[in-house]
C-alpha cells in the first residue's frame, strides 16, 4: 500500500482527490494520512467524500475511514467499471472539484459513460466555477484527445447548492502530447450570471459593465439569470486561442457590490494576460496528472504551491519525475 501524507506542501483536499483517482487508475491501494491538516477545520469535508465515493464506484473500490472530519482513509481499488454513475451531493460542495477526480479516472475507461450529479454548487467558494471547467479545462484536454461534455440542467450557488449536472465522458482513442509554450492573441469572453432573485438589482448588468470598463479591450460577456435554491452571482472571464486557454472569476457575496465582483475577475485576468503564458495558474495544477500520462511541455503563468503539490502526488504513482524550470515556468514530463 502506498502512503500519501495529506499535509504535504499546500496540504489541501486536492491531495485526496488526485490520490484516490490515481489509485483507481493505477490499481494501487493507497492510505492518505493527515488529511487537510493545515486547514482551520482539518479532515474530510462533503466535497471530498463525494469525490472519493464517485471514484470508488468507478473502480469497484473498498474504502475505510470515509466520513466527515476523517483525517485518514484507505482506498482499495479493483477493476475499472464502464457503467454510468450517479453522484449525490448533499451540500454546496463544488461540482467542479468533484469532477476533478472523476475526469482523471474517466480518461482511462474503455467506453463512454454518463455521470449524473445531483446537488452541489456550480459556483462556489475556493473552487473553479463550472463555466471554467467547460471553457478552459475541457478545450485544453480535448487538444490532446480527451473530450467530455457538461450539461448544466440547474445551477447552484453557495451556500445551498442544489445543482443538477450531466457529464458525458469519451475516453481518448489516441493521445497527443501537450505542447503549450506560447500565449496567442486571445479573444476574450465572459459570463455574468446571477439568480433570478437578484434581477431587480440588475446584478448581471452591473457585473458585466464593471468588467467591460476595466478590461480596456474587446470582450464579449453574456448575461444570464437562473433559477436556483438561493441568491448568488458570479463572473467568469476567459481567453480563447487555438492552443491557449486562460480563465479568471469572482463570486458574488452578501455585502459585496456587483461592480466589485466584475472588477476583481478582470484584475485577475489582466495579470494572467500579462504573464504571456498559454494557461493560467489554476489550470496548471489541474492538468499535472494528464501531463504525466500524455507527456509534453507546458508554460504556466506561475508555478504555485498547488501545482507543486499535485506534481508530488502524481509522482508517487508513476516511475518518473516532472522537470520544472522555475526561471521560464516550463514544466515537462
Amino acid at each position: 500500500m502506498l502512503t500519501i501524507d495529506g499535509s504535504y506542501k499546500e496540504g489541501g483536499g486536492q491531495i485526496v482527490r488526485t490520490a484516490a483517482a490515481l489509485s483507481a487508475v493505477m490499481g494501487v491501494p493507497v492510505k492518505i494520512t493527515n488529511i487537510r491538516a493545515k486547514r482551520c477545520t482539518p479532515g474530510l469535508k462533503s466535497q471530498h467524500i463525494c469525490a472519493i465515493t464517485a471514484v470508488a464506484k468507478m473502480c469497484n473500490a473498498k474504502t475505510k475511514g470515509v466520513f466527515l472530519g476523517s483525517k485518514e482513509i484507505e482506498f482499495y481499488p479493483s477493476s475499472l467499471s464502464n457503467k454510468d454513475i450517479h453522484v449525490a451531493v448533499p451540500t454546496a460542495a463544488s461540482v467542479s472539484l468533484v469532477l476533478q477526480a472523476i475526469l482523471i479516472v474517466g480518461w482511462h475507461l474503455k467506453k463512454p459513460i454518463t455521470i449524473t450529479i445531483d446537488g452541489g454548487a456550480t459556483f462556489g467558494k475556493w473552487a473553479p466555477p463550472i463555466t471554467y471547467t467547460q471553457e478552459v479545462l475541457r478545450p485544453i484536454l480535448s487538444k490532446i484527445g480527451y473530450d467530455f461534455n457538461i450539461s448544466v440542467l440547474r445551477h447552484g450557488f453557495y451556500p445551498k447548492g442544489g445543482a443538477k449536472v450531466l457529464v458525458t465522458i469519451s475516453p481518448p482513442k489516441k493521445l497527443n502530447p501537450f505542447e503549450l509554450q506560447k500565449q496567442e492573441d486571445l479573444k476574450l469572453f465572459g459570463l455574468s450570471i446571477a439568480s433570478k432573485s437578484l434581477m431587480a438589482a440588475h446584478v448581471t448588468e452591473r457585473q458585466k459593465k464593471a468588467a467591460e470598463k476595466q478590461i480596456e479591450r474587446e470582450i464579449y460577456i453574456k448575461e444570464e439569470y437562473v433559477e436556483c435554491d438561493c441568491p448568488g452571482s458570479a463572473v467568469v472571464l476567459w481567453g480563447r486561442g487555438k492552443n491557449s486557454r486562460v480563465g479568471a472569476d469572482d463570486l458574488g457575496e452578501r455585502g459585496v457590490p456587483a461592480d466589485k465582483v466584475g472588477s476583481v475577475a478582470c484584475d485577475t485576468l489582466a495579470e494572467i494576460l500579462e504573464s504571456k503564458a498559454p494557461i493560467d495558474r489554476n489550470l496548471a495544477d489541474q492538468i499535472m496528472p494528464y501531463l504525466a500520462f500524455a507527456g509534453g511541455v507546458i508554460k504556466v503563468e506561475k508555478t504555485t504551491q498547488h501545482t507543486e503539490t499535485n506534481i508530488w502526488v502524481t509522482e508517487q504513482f508513476v516511475n518518473k519525475r516532472f522537470n520544472i524550470d522555475y526561471r521560464t515556468n516550463l514544466i515537462s514530463f
